[in-house]
């Protein structure tokens, strides 16, 4: 069976989350009420990376300067290793994220693994604010549960879905996976629902769990 590992970002591949260190230096207006209502299921999370981001004038230039001057986020360890390991098992490795496009290439291309295949929030750079879409993989508008409807599309493609996340909103994506590695917030979220899943910090300890699994 072909298996594909589909890895969330922010948090996930960095040990932040790069979002909102760009709205806490950068937005303009009260994007912290939005996280409320977000955080309380009044609003999914891409209404919310929409709304908050449209609060955001700062052109990209100065977005990326500060994510790698600033030193805030860091990559978290054993990500190249988890890279170099699914190549050379066969295994497609795609990141799903909730994050903007930009500062994901921008990140991988540093990292020189700019031919990995990702898919995550589009940006418009505009004076007045960000302008932020998500679009699936049929070309038409999510509103809501962009990470899963990718998770369902490989799973049509008969892949078997190895899923590696950190954040509430991966639960939705990990129910529908064969594997699950889990930290922060999914992890908590993978306990309350008794999901079964591989706890993980560092990512070289996917990568040693991924070897016993032994999957071909």
């Amino acid at each position: 069976m072909k298996t594909l590992v589909q890895c969330d970002f922010d948090g996930t591949i960095t040990d932040k989350d790069v979002s909102f260190l760009l709205l806490n230096t950068f937005g303009n207006g009260n994007w912290r009420e939005l996280l409320k209502e977000y955080h309380a299921g009044k609003m999914s999370v891409g209404a919310f990376n929409t709304r908050a981001f449209a609060m955001v004038s700062a052109d990209r230039d100065a977005q990326l300067n500060l994510i790698f001057n600033s030193g805030a986020i860091k990559i978290r360890p054993g990500f190249p290793e988890l890279v170099d390991y699914c190549s050379g098992k066969g295994f497609e490795f795609v990141i799903v994220s909730n994050g903007e496009d930009f500062y994901i290439e921008a990140y991988l291309q540093r990292l020189g693994l700019g031919q990995i295949k990702f898919h995550a929030a589009t940006v418009r750079f505009d004076p007045a604010g960000l302008e932020v879409s998500y679009i699936g993989p049929d070309g038409m508008a999510v509103d809501n549960g962009f990470k899963e409807t990718y998770t369902r599309l490989f799973l049509s493609q008969g892949y078997r879905i190895i899923y590696i996340g950190n954040g509430a909103s991966d639960i939705y994506p990990a129910r529908l996976s064969h594997h699950v590695f889990a930290t922060g917030g999914l992890l908590k979220k993978c306990r309350e629902e008794k999901l079964a899943c591989t706890p993980f910090e560092d990512l070289n300890e996917v990568v040693q769990a991924l070897k016993k699994l032994a999957l071909e």
